[in-house]
């Protein structure tokens, strides 16, 4: 028998939930009330349902709906907070003056408005005429949004509302594919992290294209464990998984391909990798190398094009373009942070050149730094923002640092523990390397960075979870040294940047900070081989 996934019974709660919400919002942003009303409490009606039902066709039960509602919740309670309070309590620019916390979501929102009240059609987002969006998807469904649900007022709010429901759609799909692969536990932590994480919060409470692509990101990964891992899949026939698997895989590749397809093609890869090393003995059909193939291909050339929209390259093949604009880029980067730094210009000047770039990607990889929130001079709301971020990435960057032995240790037998050990440490390298080309692309920007490196959250909070699990059954003493070395980093760079900004202290040469760290580092790490081996 079919199951239900929507009784009529949820209507009691889920109407009146939506008007509640609907009144509120549309007196928040204040524009004319009646029609605004309607638009809110029809949109929340329409996605509550819709959460609803995919909490109930996931069979996460009672503890996934909670994860669910406070993954939505908490990113539009935020995006409220910041579209109130950081006209009153943010800096005098613009963005702060209109409540918004990137700069690329003020552009995009204010060409979607334009383009949504003229005569010109939605498509036109996708032409050189509009610069706020790299790749016309996301500014044209804000356009379509604008145009079709909102044509009286622009209302920000509601942009944010669309953007924290696609954040919250993914969890279901998350949280399934996991606990298919890796087992409930892992999938549990890997929910609790991609609905917690701050950066993920704050890009949910933003009008931007990360939640999008996070949640097309698991729409892909449950139809790709649909298709490959299907011998064990008991939930509906074989025909129908792999009619179910072709849907999702699509609809996540198709939406990243609109959105921003360099994540399709990094996606692609990482699915030919899990196949790899995940399934080496078992034959893969044609149809399936075929449609990857297509996708492939297909994102370079969307990719490509999307790059050279002014005719800035004249290579020929995409693959070209978007080398050239990758190096054109790295380097605009690495030039604006030597420019925008005093210290960092000091230490380039005293540096050989051919070590500017791994000293950018290093760097690249601290930011936001935590040390830093502390003491910079910023408003306090600025301060609040920016030491969550900083204290998400680091409570991260350890769960990450240890995914490699995590997975090398997890121990082997079963087919299933194979499996999940290689594809864990595939997932680790490429979500390493995707670190660090965030890194070089950002330049070390506070901002760039994490929101490029964000992209793929998904794939890094199933590493969290994976390696959370591990050390809560192992207790592991290199998770408590990891955290050693990560907080020597943190009360060093402290020093230095609160006797920088401050005056707090003698400040220590840059130089001899750093060989300060690693010779603690050194210090922790030795004992505890030391030690280890003394122990066997």
């Amino acid at each position: 028998m079919k199951e239900k996934y929507f009784t009529i019974k949820d209507l009691f709660y889920i109407i009146p939930t939506a008007l509640v919400l609907g009144a509120s919002i549309t007196t928040i942003q204040g524009r004319n009330w009646l029609s605004g009303f309607i638009t809110f409490s029809s949109v929340f009606f329409l996605f509550i349902l819709l959460l609803r039902i995919t909490h109930n066709w996931s069979n996460g039960g009672k503890m996934l709906g909670i994860i669910i509602a406070i993954t939505f919740l908490l990113r539009f309670a935020v995006g409220i907070t910041f579209y109130w309070a950081l006209p009153i309590y943010g800096h005098a620019d613009a963005d702060d003056r209109f409540g918004y916390v990137f700069t690329d979501a003020h552009t995009r929102d204010t060409q979607a408005w334009n383009l949504a009240t003229s005569e010109h059609p939605i498509a036109d987002a996708f032409s050189k005429n509009y610069s706020s969006d790299q790749y016309g998807g996301l500014l044209a469904f804000n356009a379509f949004i604008y145009r079709y649900f909102s044509p009286d007022a622009k209302r920000p709010l509601l942009l944010i509302l669309f953007s924290a429901f696609f954040a919250a759609l993914g969890i279901p799909f998350l949280w399934k594919a996991a606990a298919q692969v890796f087992g409930e536990k892992v999938a549990w932590a890997s929910s609790w992290i991609f609905a917690l994480y701050p950066e993920s919060i704050l890009l949910g409470a933003s009008a931007m294209r990360e939640p999008y692509l996070l949640t097309f990101s698991s729409f892909a990964l449950w139809g790709f464990v649909i298709l490959f891992q299907q011998r064990e899949m008991s939930e509906y026939p074989l025909a129908q998984n792999t009619r179910n698997g072709w849907v999702w895989l699509g609809l996540g590749l198709l939406g990243m391909l609109l959105v921003s397809p360099a994540v399709a093609i990094i996606t692609i890869v990482i699915f030919v990798g899990w196949i790899f090393f995940a399934h080496e003995q078992r034959q893969i059909s044609w149809k399936a190398i075929s449609a990857i193939a297509v996708v492939f291909i297909l994102g370079l050339f969307i990719l490509s094009s999307s790059l050279n929209r002014s005719g800035e390259f004249n290579a020929t093949s995409p693959l070209h373009v978007i080398n050239d604009w990758l190096k054109l880029a790295v380097k605009w980067d690495i030039y604006q942070l030597e420019r925008d730094s005093g210290w960092v210009q000091k230490l380039f000047d005293e540096m050989p050149e051919w070590m500017r770039l791994p000293f950018v990607g290093l760097y690249g990889v601290l930011q936001p730094v935590l040390p830093a929130t502390f003491v910079h001079p910023t408003k306090f709301i600025w301060a609040v923002i920016n030491f969550l971020r900083a204290l998400g990435w680091y409570a991260l960057l350890p769960m990450l640092i240890l995914s490699f032995g995590a997975a090398a240790g997890s121990g082997s037998g079963k087919m299933r523990a194979e499996q999940s050990r290689s594809i864990v440490l595939w997932l680790s390298l490429l979500a390493w390397t995707w670190v660090l080309l965030a890194a070089l692309r950002g330049g070390g920007d506070a901002w760039d960075n994490p929101r490029y490196r964000t992209i793929l959250f998904a794939w890094q909070s199933i590493i969290a979870g994976y390696v959370w699990v591990w050390w809560r059954k192992t207790r592991s003493p290199w998770f408590t040294r990891i955290l050693g070395c990560e907080i020597v980093f943190l009360l060093v760079f402290t020093q230095w940047y609160a006797s920088r900004y401050i005056k707090l202290g003698p400040q220590m040469p840059f130089a001899f900070m750093i060989a300060l760290i690693f010779g603690l580092w050194g210090i922790i790490l030795g004992v505890g081989w030391w030690r280890d081996g003394k122990r066997a």
